[in-house]
């Protein structure tokens, strides 16, 4: 399918994970895809896969400067902008009694302050039938222990694609969150290690973790035309862990 045909895409965490493999889906489906992420290596190596329709900016969603960086290299290149991807998050376990100022800092920097400014620095580059994509979670909707501050930057995501669908009334621009659920990432895999990925396999209808392919073919289909009629809207890629 090319479906992006001709499409410019920005994808934050775009080097791994869920971030990469949409990456590569959007490629094969005709886009010219950015990725921005935080480790020089890990953009390389996604580069190599992904071919010549990408690119990799480094730096922090975090960071309002670096940000400015990543679209004055689109706007360099390419003009203008089609989709935006907001993926980088971030998230540990603190239990209620052991939170800290840190903690949340780090939480809601990333995963609240950086989709935001993600999002705003990009709108200026962005027209009728642009595309937003915030990647939220599971835990937006379930909660999970010690992981309070994450699943309450989630709960903020999900609540921030209802007002900016509203905020873009007349733009022709949607916004919508892909929440997935527990995602067999490298990064998944190692912290949780062969016990952990069985335990979060166990806990969803379908008896085990997502592909980030899969993960990848859901923003596919919000960054294109396919769900035209979609905005505000939240589309749970969670193998039913949220859902029962």
């Amino acid at each position: 399918m090319n479906r992006l045909n001709g499409k410019t895409a920005v994808i934050t965490g775009g080097a791994t994970g869920i971030g990469r493999a949409a990456a590569k889906r959007f490629v094969e489906e005709g886009a010219f895809v950015f990725i921005f992420g935080r480790r020089q290596h890990a953009l390389a190596a996604a580069l190599a896969e992904l071919g010549p329709n990408a690119r990799a900016v480094k730096g922090s969603v975090s960071d309002p400067a670096d940000l400015d960086r990543l679209y004055a290299a689109v706007r360099a290149e390419r003009g203008s902008l089609d989709i935006v991807f907001a993926n980088a998050g971030a998230g540990s376990q603190l239990a209620l009694g052991k939170i800290t100022a840190g903690h949340i800092d780090e939480t809601f920097d990333t995963n609240v302050k950086g989709t935001i400014f993600t999002v705003q620095k990009a709108l200026p580059l962005m027209g009728k039938g642009g595309s937003i994509i915030l990647t939220g979670s599971s835990a937006g909707t379930t909660g999970a222990p010690a992981m309070s501050a994450y699943s309450a930057s989630k709960a903020a995501v999900r609540n921030l694609a209802r007002s900016w669908a509203e905020d873009l009334k007349g733009t022709g621009i949607r916004v919508n969150v892909l929440s997935p659920g527990a995602t067999a990432t490298e990064l998944a895999k190692e912290a949780l290690g062969e016990e952990g990925q069985k335990v979060f396999a166990a806990m969803t209808p379908l008896q085990r973790m997502a592909d980030p392919a899969e993960i990848g073919a859901v923003a596919a289909f919000l960054a294109s035309s396919d769900s035209s009629f979609m905005t505000a809207s939240e589309v749970a890629v969670d193998g039913g862990l949220a859902q029962l």
